[in-house]
């Protein structure tokens, strides 16, 4: 037979695989010396740019020197573009006055602009761009020279009082000669100090911003009738010193939820399934038996087992205790004979006791917690006194509702109007989307406070975790609005032959006369839930894989609820 010689699949791979390696490192080498190549060919053109400015400021006499709309007023423009070699350059100019600590500063110095200081930025842009920045300082001949004006000295800080460093502040005045718009950045300690500012009262307009934080600007009177900051003030041979607050900004998820809740505010044990040495006074459970203090005792709500429920949210309490007399609180659930106390793992402290309110229930599996029970357990040392439960309640949850609408004002005041009303920095009124969302970008950090717009068959119960809501700088935070509707329906898909429950199925809702109509899907349970509604007769489709359709009508008044069975086909 013929000897055949050739390369395997294996051999094969392996040579594509060690040729890929290679001509990667080769291609990778290659890419970096273009990159390195073109960022050396920019610098050095960015620096010829710059040095050439540099000289330019030199060869101008002191008395011209400065930017156009600058302080001081020149013949340097403040920004220009150039395009050199193919590259696109902005050429950024800043003078300004400095008063050096040797002789001392305003006001112990009567003579600030000791002399001047010139940057230069020179920056290109794309994914390899930069920047070439070259400072110099140029000295009066002879003597200080009175420049007149006063002094600005502007601080920026964040929210904790740090200062603020490459913030951009513009200044702009137009009522000098001549007209001052110039735009300036604070140093690492978040200053800016401008020596020989003409002086004029309140004309400074100024605004602070930084990409990615929040902004802050002067307002006149007629804007705002009384600014908290008003326009800048200068005088002469006077230190005007005005500070400023920016921070990152933040994103603020709202969701617009239906809540329902289990309340009980011990006027009386209808709401209670159990109790030992508990006695009711004045609408508050002690720790007594036949008018006596006890040593212990316990209480146990009824069964809380929500026909609508989607999740279980939270489990809150007001009570009194002093280090002798305690009370802990448990959660029980339903199990199919008995109830059990909710496993540590699933809800951890629960064996222990919860002492503090609120208890997050949230991670409650409802197919498994249906139905619960709240067990409070009294203790006491000293019995002379007894711990006091003034009132409980258990949130649960239902669907998100969509297209809510409510106001969103935050705290930070600009100031007042004519008639002496708040003028706020932020005041809007906002909607929830079809999903019961809505995502706020670039929010400052603020103390910010949910109002019910009142209309459309809601109320607005609570806001978690607290309204007014606290966000912080440089976070996504999430508040939730809890709703109670007018008028619902919560609807239940069966299957006729088990009475099991029916997922996916189409559940139209509709009413010609007031223009509603919306299909909902059901869920695991078989639940489709629609709110708000208005008080009415709705026709109700229904439909599904492999079952007859229904067709029914329903009055939904209230919470209503309503069961639809299915026949399966064949």
């Amino acid at each position: 037979m013929k000897n055949q010689k050739g390369f395997s699949l294996i051999e094969v791979l392996v040579g594509i695989l060690l040729v890929t390696v290679i001509f990667t490192g080769i291609i990778g080498a290659f890419t970096l010396s273009l990159k390195t190549t073109f960022q050396s060919k920019a610098r050095i053109t960015a620096l010829s740019l710059a040095n050439k400015r540099i000289e330019e400021i030199r060869n101008l006499s002191y008395a011209n020197l400065g930017t156009i709309g600058g302080i001081p007023s020149g013949s340097i423009p403040q920004t220009e573009q150039r395009n050199l070699n193919g590259i696109n350059f902005t050429i950024t100019t800043s003078i300004i006055n400095i008063d050096d600590e040797f002789d001392g500063k305003l006001p112990v110095d009567t003579v600030p602009a000791d002399y001047k200081r010139a940057k230069v930025k020179v920056s290109w842009p794309g994914m390899i761009g930069g920047e070439a920045i070259m400072l110099t300082d140029i000295s009066p001949k002879g003597i200080e020279t009175m420049v007149g004006g006063g002094t600005i000295s502007l601080f920026v800080q964040d929210a904790q009082g740090v200062g603020v460093g490459q913030a951009e502040v513009n200044v702009v005045n137009n009522t000098v000669i001549p007209q001052i718009d110039a735009s300036y950045l604070t140093d690492d300690y978040g200053y800016v100090v401008l020596a020989g500012a003409p002086t004029s009262t309140e004309a400074y307009e100024v605004l602070v911003e930084k990409t990615g934080y929040s902004s802050q600007r002067t307002y006149s009177e007629s804007e705002i009738a009384n600014p908290l900051k008003p326009h800048l003030s200068v005088y002469e041979n006077t230190l005007t010193e005005p500070s400023f607050s920016i921070d990152k900004v933040s994103v603020l998820n709202v969701e617009t939820r239906a809540q329902q809740s289990f309340y009980d505010d011990f006027n009386d044990f209808f709401k209670t399934s159990e109790h030992s040495n508990i006695e009711l006074e004045t609408s508050e459970a002690r720790l007594k038996k036949n008018g006596q203090y006890a040593a212990s005792g316990y209480l146990i709500s009824q069964a809380i087992n929500p026909i609508d429920l989607v999740n279980w949210d939270s489990f809150a309490f007001s009570d009194q205790e002093t280090e002798m007399a305690k009370i802990q609180y448990h959660i029980y659930f339903a199990s199919s004979t008995e109830w059990l106390l909710v496993p540590e793992d699933v809800l951890p402290g629960n064996s222990l006791g919860f002492e503090t309110s609120p208890v997050e229930l949230s991670n409650l599996d409802t197919g498994i917690y249906s139905s619960i029970k709240i067990w409070a357990d009294f203790s006491t040392s000293d019995l002379n006194i007894s711990p006091m439960l003034s009132d409980w309640n258990v949130y649960y949850n239902t669907p998100l509702i969509e297209s809510v609408q409510f106001k969103l004002t935050g705290g930070k005041l600009l100031g007042t109007d004519a008639d002496d009303n708040p003028v706020y920095r932020y005041s809007q009124n906002q909607v929830s989307n079809s999903s019961g969302k809505l995502i706020l970008e670039n929010m400052e950090w603020d103390s910010y406070t949910f109002e019910a717009i009142n209309g459309g068959g809601i109320n607005l119960l609570r806001v978690y975790p607290l309204n007014p809501f606290i966000l912080m700088p440089n976070v996504s935070a999430t508040a939730k609005l809890y709703y109670r509707a007018d008028n619902s329906l919560l609807i239940t898909v069966l299957n006729e032959t088990d009475n099991s429950p029916i997922f996916g199925a189409s559940v139209h809702l509709s009413n010609s006369g007031l223009g509603y109509s919306k299909v909902l899907p059901s869920d695991k349970n078989g639940k489709s839930y629609f709110l708000p509604l208005d008080a009415s007769n709705f026709t109700l489709e229904t439909e599904a894989y492999g079952y007859a359709s229904s067709t029914a009508s329903v009055d939904v008044s209230g919470v209503t609820l309503n069961t639809i069975y299915l026949t399966p086909n064949g």
